[in-house]
């Protein structure tokens, strides 16, 4: 027995019309126990009705959508009646009224879209219902400047970005606007990831979570403000362990970027960078046993790095960073490139290991894995040099000699590889 594709779109917006009907009055109940009871027209077979006749109405005049939009005017009127009911009882809220057009739509959304549309539909209401402690405690403590600066950020994205070129303007510059736009907008979104965990996500994270976390959105700067924690609080075992984890983070961090922009390089630097972040993170979980066991909110790295400043800034420094290691391998070959990669290590690595993963130049594909793995093992002397300066060297000698040590075997590595 073969089910025509009308009947299996009937079945699917009334079970899921039902069940968001049901959702909604756990919903209501939960309300009624938390605060001051209200009512709201329709139980859990109005909405399933209203998904069914949303169907029924939708078929009967797919071009012009009369029938559907005619009852969809008849419900917003009798939900304002309602409403004025509402507003003097303190209720202002319309929550449940656009999760029933919500339900209204899920007959549309399976005749025009693939099934998984409304079903989609259905779990994003049922997880927005249940998330309301959750959002409330985000919007609370979320920073509106950050948003406006997503924004933004999302507007760049998703406005300007298909408006570059995708193809070679200068001769000097062998990658398109678009394609360097593009690399700043993903690895920003990487950072930025990290950056909301670290923030929201976690806010009674320990050191070591922070130390990881933080390892996805800088390594560099979690290792600075851990080892001014240490300063402060006279040292811990703690502390040592979150620096260690942010450098064996940094590691995983640069294969997925890697994969991202060229999978080849991903492949070469996989096995080398696991095997240094799993020694990076036992000797951490090692030391954690050695930490005094009195761990608070701990400090983080508070700079968004959506900032439109911050992206431009390492546009300018990909470009750059291009523009350099070309001139350096047609001028000096390999070795030229392996002692570039060592300096650029003692700085901000994202922009030079980016035109190495995106560029073109003569230099062969083991020789950029080399240059890879230099500058990241060079960053790990620097990070090692930042734990002793900003913590003292009593205080975290035990953190820099491993990060020293990674940093080395890094190196190292890169030389032979």
């Amino acid at each position: 027995m073969t089910f025509q594709p009308y009947l299996i779109h009937f079945i699917l917006t009334a079970v899921l019309s039902l069940l968001v009907g049901m959702e909604v009055k756990t919903y209501r109940q939960k309300e009624a126990k938390d605060r001051t009871p209200f009512f709201f027209f329709g139980t859990a077979r109005t909405f399933a009705f209203v998904g069914i006749l949303g169907f029924i109405l939708y078929r009967l005049d797919p071009t012009h959508l009369i029938p559907y939009t005619v009852f969809m005017a008849l419900l917003t009127w009798v939900f304002t009646l309602f409403y004025r009911k509402r507003l003097h009882e303190g209720h202002p809220g319309i929550l449940l009224y656009v999760v029933l057009l919500c339900v209204y739509s899920f007959g549309p959304l399976s005749e025009r879209l693939p099934l998984w549309a409304p079903t989609l539909l259905f779990v994003t209401v049922l997880f927005v219902l249940n998330a309301q402690e959750a959002i409330d405690r985000f919007t609370q403590g979320a920073d509106t400047y950050e948003f406006e600066t997503l924004g933004k950020m999302v507007l760049l994205s998703a406005v300007i970005l298909p408006l570059l070129p995708n193809h070679q303007v200068v001769s000097w510059l062998p990658l398109s606007p678009f394609k360097i736009w593009l690399a700043v907008v993903v690895i920003s979104g990487i950072s930025y990831g990290g950056y909301l965990a670290q923030k929201y996500f976690f806010p009674n994270r320990g050191y070591l979570l922070t130390g990881i976390i933080g390892g996805t959105y800088s390594s560099t700067a979690t290792t600075v403000v851990l080892s001014r924690k240490a300063r402060s609080i006279g040292g811990d075992a703690i502390l040592d362990a979150a620096i260690v984890a942010a450098t064996s983070m940094m590691y995983l961090r640069l294969i997925v970027v890697a994969a991202i922009f060229n999978f080849t390089i991903a492949e070469r630097i996989a096995l080398p960078f696991v095997v240094l972040a799993a020694v990076g993170f036992l000797v951490a979980f090692g030391l954690t046993r050695y930490g005094r066991q009195t761990e608070s909110r701990s400090d983080f790295v508070d700079h968004n790095p959506l900032e439109l400043g911050t992206a431009l800034l390492f546009a300018a420094l990909f470009v750059a960073m291009m523009m350099l290691t070309q001139y350096v391998t047609q001028h000096f070959g390999t070795q030229g490139l392996q002692i570039l990669s060592f300096v650029i290590g003692f700085t901000d690595i994202d922009p030079f290991v980016l035109s190495l993963l995106t560029g073109k130049y003569t230099v062969t594909t083991p020789e950029i894995t080399s240059a890879v793995m230099i500058a990241a093992g060079s960053n790990g002397l620097l990070k090692a040099l930042y734990a002793l300066w900003f913590g003292g060297v009593k205080r975290t000698w035990k953190s820099a000699l491993v990060v020293a040590v990674l940093g080395l075997l890094t190196i190292g590595w890169g030389f032979i590889i």
